[in-house]
């Protein structure tokens, strides 16, 4: 009879899973990856796969919600970093666009996922729109700190950027975007 499976060896199968399905889901798309690709690249049985994740959208879910927490992280710790407030709105435009000179950079994973799943999975399209409004809310917080009272202009840049450069495969829009956030913000 097989040993049980530990608590820590299930959070070990289940980072390998998510890292295996957001590389994949994310280089090549969520609808072109089988549920037996993610077998083989976790290398985890397609019966533990499911008992984490009954579905591949329940899959998909989880990889998007854990991506969110660790790219708006990220996001967070480079721009609160900045002690200015007008300078830490513009940092946000120097982190998106280190973002998109990464290798393998193919757009925002969400707006991908919504592409090919917002109109058919009710649960891929809330997690979606959580992500945005989570983003969105992130930005503002940062915007408000300079005096300006509306950061919509300032989130539309951003998100405009990240659609540009991703279809683009080009980081320029994120310089495009700083320049014209700087304009619709206070100077010192």
């Amino acid at each position: 009879m097989p040993a049980p499976i530990t608590e820590e060896q299930n959070r070990l199968d289940r980072e390998a899973l998510l890292d295996a399905a957001e590389r994949l889901f994310y280089e090549r798309g969520i609808q072109a990856v089988g549920m037996d690709e993610v077998r083989t690249a976790s290398g985890l049985p397609l019966k533990r796969i499911y008992r984490f994740f009954a579905t591949k959208e329940e899959l998909v879910v989880a990889v998007l919600r854990r991506r969110d927490r660790r790219w708006r992280g990220d996001l967070a710790a480079r721009v609160e970093q900045v002690p200015d407030a007008r300078e830490r709105v513009l940092a946000l435009f120097d982190w998106l666009a280190e973002w998109f000179a990464q290798p393998g950079f193919r757009g925002c994973a969400w707006i991908n996922a919504y592409g090919e799943l917002g109109s058919s999975s009710e649960a891929v399209l809330a997690e979606v729109r959580s992500h945005k409004q989570a983003f969105h809310d992130q930005i503002a917080v940062w915007v408000h700190a300079t005096g300006v009272r509306v950061a919509e202009p300032v989130c539309l840049l951003a998100e405009g950027a990240i659609v540009t450069a991703g279809i683009s495969g080009d980081p320029t829009p994120a310089r495009h975007a700083r320049e014209a956030a700087a304009t619709l913000l206070p100077t010192p």
